[in-house]
């Protein structure tokens, strides 16, 4: 699944990168090239057994735009962290816990969006991301960790703003799904974040 999601955000950066001379007539660069930006926000996970926990989200992207007209289409790369954990005590005997946290979150899909006014952008987006999410249960001496690497999908929707011609601040809603049925792991994502970015 992850190399499938590589291949087709690759193989959309190249059209992009060929369609580009046939475009350049009627092409406004204000959302076109790379991009950087910071992004910060709420993270839920939950899992079908399990009761939600809630944290912050914080990371990085970059990403490549092509606009044509009203229209925009890109590719973007993500990485991000999250505070999210949930510790239970005296879960099979007194004294004992057993917590669950999540790791960092890779992310890799394509965007398409339209202008409005010249200077805003909305956009809809999704593709491929891999989680890591951590369990320990600790009891007395004993101390048992886990760490698991999960596949899932990811859709979402979003604004960015430009402030001037390089920065722009963004917001966006994005839910995930990861599902491991060797692990016994299925659970769901909800993020609300915002972000400032510079287009290059």
């Amino acid at each position: 699944m992850r190399t499938k999601f590589i291949a087709a955000a690759a193989t959309l950066l190249a059209g992009t990168a060929f369609a580009a001379p046939a475009f350049a007539q009627s092409t406004d660069a204000g959302f076109t090239g790379p991009r950087a930006e910071a992004v910060v926000g709420w993270d839920h996970v939950k899992g079908d057994n399990t009761g939600g926990v809630d944290g912050a989200l914080y990371g990085g992207q970059i990403g490549y735009d092509f606009q044509a007209g009203s229209a925009v289409l890109g590719v973007e790369g993500e990485i991000t962290g999250s505070t999210a954990r949930r510790t239970k005590n005296n879960v099979i005997v007194a004294g004992d816990s057993a917590r669950l946290s999540t790791g960092r979150d890779l992310y890799v899909g394509a965007r398409a969006g339209f202008t409005v006014g010249g200077n805003a952008l909305i956009y809809a987006k999704g593709g491929y991301t891999n989680a890591k999410l951590n369990s320990r249960y600790t009891s007395g001496t004993t101390d048992v960790r886990f760490d698991d690497n999960v596949d899932g999908w990811r859709l979402g929707a979003g604004a960015e703003v430009k402030l001037n011609d390089k920065v722009y601040l963004k917001g966006e809603y994005r839910y995930s799904q990861y599902k491991d049925d060797d692990a016994g792991i299925d659970a769901k994502r909800h993020q609300v974040l915002g972000g400032v970015g510079v287009r290059f």
